[in-house]
């Protein structure tokens, strides 16, 4: 998610249009939450002018221009329909979703799907409660691989973020200043234990990490941030799903909805040379865990994790997790939800294991995927 300010000698050449009138229009918006409306609306503009157009130059009206027109006024009223029902709540009240206590484990990590927009209403004090509470004990020094120490802060204040909508609770993710690799895996994988169980709550939650306006979390946090002492990595928006969603991002959802294929993410050998195939022995041990990896988020669903499972006496004996870029910190964050999910398959299906950091010294690898954290089966 967020890496630490850092101010280059020289502004990349990609970076021009930072400086430009409209860069500053679109932060603007962005950071005022209209963002995500303005797409609808300027796709109906379009098509309007393409109707406008198509109706002066005479080219097939009946079947040009008021077909165009007729669009352009549906998107219209659906960008009315998402301010007046998403920006501003005018819509009758939604039911609180239900809890997902009996639902397989696979089943459930399967059904955990970024959430973009909630409802106006706060979560219940029991909900509240019990999401704090897990936060505070994934976060235990002994609950983590690193020993550099890493907090979740709640937050009941309408942060600036983007592009979900109507979240009005977080979770903070808070590292050392001080750059700790193991410590942001570890804010992945303690959190998503926590998202995990919030799931089968009934409630909903959204990564969020470019898309949060550091300077909102610093002023809501106040004195339980110290920019001295303390990295904001992620926040984690949690609430009640709601079913009104703007146009845009639901577009922008689906977009990012694909996986890579399993032979791109999985290996059997170190040099990542072998796809692994989880229906053979001895992989097929591990059931849907390979699954449930395959299709956890990760920052502009990059999907930058890799594993490669290592057999010893004919079973798996450790699963070896990398990462596929030099990302410091989004390839760190979804390389420790990667091992969560892994971890909850295992727990699952009654497999022992712990991760641990082991030394990789002698052995054949390649600079990347770059290897992190191991899972080892339990003697």
């Amino acid at each position: 998610m967020s890496a630490p300010a850092q101010v280059p000698a020289q502004k990349p050449h990609e970076a021009w249009f930072e400086d430009t009138w409209w860069y500053a229009v679109k932060k603007r918006l962005q950071w005022t939450g209209w963002l995500q409306y303005i797409p609808n609306l300027v796709a109906a503009t379009l098509v309007l002018l393409l109707a406008g157009i198509a109706a002066l130059i005479g080219i097939a009206p009946a079947f040009t221009a008021w077909p165009l027109f007729i669009i352009s006024l549906l998107l219209y009223g659906n960008a009315l329909f998402d301010v007046a029902t998403v920006r501003f709540g005018w819509h009758p009240a939604e039911k609180l979703p239900a809890a997902r206590d009996g639902m397989d484990a696979f089943d459930l990590a399967r059904a955990r799907k970024s959430c973009r927009s909630f409802q106006k209403r706060k979560l219940s004090d029991a909900h509240r409660d019990r999401l704090i509470a897990l936060a505070e004990r994934a976060a235990q020094p002994e609950a983590c691989i690193g020993s550099a120490p890493i907090r979740f802060e709640y937050l009941n204040a309408p942060l600036t973020v983007w592009p979900v909508v109507g979240a009005q609770e977080f979770l903070v993710a808070i590292a050392p200043r001080e750059y700790h690799e193991l410590a942001v895996v570890d804010i992945g994988r303690s959190l998503q234990k926590v998202v995990l169980e919030a799931t089968r709550m009934g409630v909903a939650t959204c990564w969020i990490g470019p898309g949060a306006d550091p300077s909102s979390i610093a002023e809501n946090l106040g004195p339980r941030f110290d920019a001295a002492r303390d990295h904001v990595i992620c926040v984690c928006a949690i609430g009640y799903k709601s079913r009104y969603i703007p146009l845009s991002v639901r577009f922008m959802t689906r977009s990012m909805s694909d996986r890579k294929a399993m032979s791109e993410l999985f290996f059997a050998d170190t040099s990542f040379s072998k796809p692994l195939d989880p229906a053979a022995a001895p992989y097929a041990e591990f059931g849907r865990s390979y699954e449930i990896c395959q299709w956890s988020p990760s920052s502009y669903n990059g999907q930058t994790s890799r594993a490669v499972a290592l057999v010893e006496g004919g079973k798996v004996s450790r699963v070896d997790f990398c990462a596929a870029t030099k990302s410091r910190y989004y390839a760190m964050v979804a390389l420790g939800i990667w091992i969560a999910n892994w971890e909850w398959g295992c727990a699952a299906l009654g497999i022992d294991g712990r991760v641990e950091v082991l030394s990789t010294e002698g052995e054949n690898r390649p600079e990347l995927p770059r290897y992190v954290a191991s899972w080892r089966r339990a003697a």
